[in-house]
């Protein structure tokens, strides 16, 4: 249950990133802050719960192997960031060492 926990924080983790980029600078803050907070507090609360029964270390390295491949996939498939084979490679390396 722990690693779903941490998959989840990830994936929340995911959200809280893109909504800071939609605050564009916070200037835009409505409907942003809602989605921000419930991001942030989401993946506050999975990442504890995984700590619970996982070494902090591991639990943080998956978490932010998650937040890192799972923001670099999005941004090239579905938001028109740059698709480089250098670049998926390195999202790839670490995806290898989270598993």
């Amino acid at each position: 249950m722990a690693w779903l926990f941490i998959a989840l924080a990830g994936f929340f983790e995911i959200g809280w990133i893109y909504s800071l980029k939609g605050m564009d600078g916070f200037t835009r803050l409505f409907p942003f802050i809602i989605f921000y907070l419930m991001c942030g507090l989401g993946a506050a609360f999975f990442l504890s719960l995984a700590m619970k029964n996982l070494p902090t270390g591991s639990t943080y390295a998956v978490w932010v192997g998650i937040a890192v491949a799972g923001t670099n996939l999005i941004g090239m498939c579905f938001l028109g960031e740059p698709f480089k084979l250098l670049r998926l490679a390195f999202v790839c390396l670490i995806m290898v060492g989270v598993i």
